[in-house]
């Protein structure tokens, strides 16, 4: 999958010291590990259709792009957070670059690995 090998090398030149190793690539998933501990399995096969899941100590969490909750303000995307739910997403947006979305997501997960700061109670 070109793509994913692409973005590994974007996301490499982009966050060089927020890596902790090489980004990994498997047949379907790219592997991403922060410093922070937080390691980032991506699924990108089309700017608007992704799974981005990641795992913070016992935490899991996810954004994907399945059309199954249309009641979110953000439908297709969502947020499944640590506890279980399923929000809005507070990052991504379908149709922007892949790159774009990936490198907000590190950032946002770089300043908060559950991104609880980013969703109501």
């Amino acid at each position: 999958m070109s793509l994913h090998i692409e973005l590994g090398a974007t996301l490499e030149q982009a966050f060089p010291d927020a890596l902790d190793g090489p980004i990994e690539q498997k047949q379907d998933v790219m592997i991403v590990r922060l410093s922070n501990g937080v390691t980032l399995d991506v699924r990108y096969a089309a700017p608007d259709a992704y799974s981005l899941r990641w795992r913070h100590g016992e935490a899991e969490s996810g954004i994907d792009t399945a059309p199954l909750h249309r009641g979110l303000a953000t439908f297709p995307n969502h947020f499944h957070d640590a506890a279980g739910r399923v929000v809005a997403d507070p990052v991504t947006q379908p149709g922007a670059a892949p790159e774009a979305n990936l490198a907000q997501l590190i950032r946002a997960l770089l300043d908060d690995p559950t991104l609880g700061s980013r969703v109501a109670p």
